[in-house]
């Protein structure tokens, strides 16, 4: 069974929500603040994190990058803020998805499977080798020249992955957010910006004349390996 573990300072909507988890099968860990998620994290490693922004003391977006410091688990946030830059500063400290409050059920049920589905490796994947690094589809793995591996979130790893099995091809702003985020995203191409500089400052020898990730402007983005 999937292991969640829910971060949220409202303690009747986190009982409501951990109650409605369980009922659909996931085993659920919470936390009232930030600092009692992150030790829950360490201590129980869970599959996915849902976690509140407006957090007391340690915020959310704190707490993010402290996961991100040493865990690629994929994180969901919730928030009761709708503007752009609160959106974009959580996708550009590493979280996967982004649910405003309040949300139906249903949408983050589905949130929650597409982006657990996203880590799950596959089998008899190939690897594409560049001189630069490579990447493993069946273990979703990037290594450096060297062997090392490149730490990337799920959702990098999902871009990753969609521009390296079309490689050579282009691949719409649209296409890439809808297999990557979902139909509903279409449109949120700011996303595609704050991942893509993301991946190539992991992956690209040198960022700002990307030789792998292209941008084709107005249009997409084609892997050239």
């Amino acid at each position: 069974m999937t292991k969640l573990l829910v971060i949220d300072d409202e303690a009747p909507f986190l009982r409501a929500l951990a109650i409605s988890l369980r009922a659909r099968g996931y085993v659920v860990e919470t936390a009232t603040t930030g600092e009692a998620g992150l030790e829950l994290a360490a201590r129980v490693h869970p599959d996915a994190v849902v976690l509140d922004l407006g957090l007391p003391g340690l915020d959310g977006l704190d707490v993010l990058r402290a996961l991100r410091a040493w865990t690629a688990v994929p994180v969901i946030v919730l928030s009761a803020r709708h503007e752009e830059p609160t959106k974009v500063a959580a996708l550009d400290a590493g979280a996967d998805d982004y649910v405003t409050k309040p949300f139906g059920m249903d949408e983050l049920l589905a949130r929650l499977r597409a982006t657990v589905r996203r880590i799950i490796p596959g089998q008899d994947e190939p690897v594409v080798t560049t001189p630069h690094f490579s990447l493993d589809f069946g273990a979703k793995r990037a290594t450096d020249a060297t062997g090392e591996e490149v730490r990337l979130t799920p959702t990098e790893w999902g871009v990753v992955e969609v521009l390296a099995r079309n490689r050579g091809k282009l691949v719409s702003q649209r296409q890439l957010l809808q297999e990557v985020w979902g139909p509903q995203y279409e449109t949120e191409t700011e996303y595609l910006r704050v991942y893509l500089a993301a991946i190539r400052r992991k992956l690209e020898a040198e960022p700002s004349q990307p030789r792998y990730f292209i941008t084709e402007a107005g249009m997409g983005y084609r892997f050239e390996a």
